[in-house]
């Protein structure tokens, strides 16, 4: 992990670090998903989302099954 993010992770609150943990160790995951992996109301979740995207730590993607939901993933240098 470049020294940035972990700054930049420093930051935030502990519930954006607990999404940023699992979705390193899972990958790609739906709003929906992260909410049973880290076991967090959904609200939380959605304000962990939005400031780990503010930041530029994570990236969105448009989840096929269900075009209403997207995917979650890290962002890695080479989608920057």
């Amino acid at each position: 992990m470049a020294q940035e993010k972990l700054t930049l992770l420093h930051d935030l609150p502990p519930s954006a670090k607990l999404v940023y943990k699992v979705l390193e160790y899972e990958s790609d995951l739906t709003q929906d998903q992260l909410v049973t992996e880290t076991r967090l109301p959904p609200r939380t979740v959605r304000y962990a989302l939005n400031e780990l995207h503010s930041c530029d730590l994570i990236e969105e993607k448009l989840y096929f099954a269900d075009a209403r939901k997207r995917l979650y993933s890290i962002q890695t240098d080479e989608t920057q």
